[in-house]
């Protein structure tokens, strides 16, 4: 009876420790980016992989105050873009919520990348004082423009991806000022340089860098002429100081087709394309972009 009773005590501890480890790998996601260690202000993509007895039926989640859009991959694996802000410390928290076959219920956790310091360099610039210092109602047009590019950005949250090749850059020229350079005009640091910027001559051609909807084309005090496309998942990319546009507000365009020219608009010492990605309002690397592909 002894043997009886310790061989029971035995079973129902396993059955509870089975329990137990189920339970623990019911939460169980572990999440990593591609690249494994991105520097501030890059576009990287999300891996999530699942270790369970009772796999996800769907994982949500946002980063950096932005929606994340995963897709499911496989089995076990889901992926989603997600945009690292420039300034901040040295890990990005992702927050996943994680739904189940047949349950109600929607659990919640984070996760930790690893974030290295922005590498960009200082660019020195000489303007005229009145390009610097704004008045009280051109600071009022300023943040009204910079208002509607965060609009286009968080409504394109709500866009289907429209894009199947990876994205490519605007245009085939040389690179003039990266992404993330502090502006220095005048001997004062005024602001980082959020966008890239491609040489050019007026009138030569800007390509778009993938399928996407124009969310808006207009003139802004800085950026002058501009083009902004929603390619939908949150991703948007804008094309500043343009001479000439070539299409319309709600064209769908295609990757590599002609939406307008380099000029000299806006607020430049020169003409030239700036080209802007961000991924909901955070600006990021368009070479990053480039460098992922936009591919989940």
């Amino acid at each position: 009876m002894r043997r009886v009773l310790q061989a029971y005590a035995r079973s129902v501890f396993a059955l509870v420790l089975l329990q137990f480890t189920a339970q623990r790998m019911l939460a169980q996601i572990i999440i990593r980016s591609e690249p494994s260690a991105p520097v501030r202000g890059a576009l990287v993509r999300l891996v999530a992989t699942a270790a369970g007895l009772d796999l996800p039926a769907n994982i949500s989640g946002s980063a950096a105050g932005e929606p994340l859009h995963f897709i499911r991959r496989d089995s076990i694996t889901w992926t989603a873009l997600a945009g690292v802000p420039i300034e901040g410390g040295d890990s990005l928290t992702v927050e996943l919520r994680i739904s189940r076959h047949g349950a109600h219920s929607v659990d919640s956790t984070e996760a930790w990348i690893r974030v290295l310091p922005s590498r960009a360099a200082s660019e020195r610039l000489r303007v005229p004082p009145s390009k610097i210092t704004l008045t009280k109602a051109l600071q009022q047009r300023v943040d009204r423009e910079i208002e509607q590019a965060h609009a286009i950005g968080r409504r394109a949250h709500a866009t289907p991806p429209l894009w199947t090749e990876p994205f490519s850059r605007p245009r085939a020229s040389r690179i003039t000022s990266d992404f993330g350079t502090s502006r220095v005009y005048n001997g004062a640091v005024a602001s980082r340089h959020l966008g890239t910027d491609f040489a050019g001559k007026v009138g030569d051609s800007v390509f778009a860098a993938n399928r996407g909807v124009v969310a808006a084309i207009g003139h802004f005090y800085l950026a002058g002429n501009v083009i902004y496309l929603d390619h939908g998942a949150g991703l948007t990319t804008a094309y500043f100081h343009l001479s000439r546009t070539f299409v319309s507000e709600g064209d769908t365009v295609s990757k590599g087709q002609p939406i307008g020219a380099v000029g000299k608009t806006g607020r430049v010492t020169g003409p030239h394309l700036h080209w802007s990605v961000r991924y909901g309002i955070v600006p990021v690397d368009p070479m990053s972009l480039v460098e992922i592909g936009g591919r989940w």
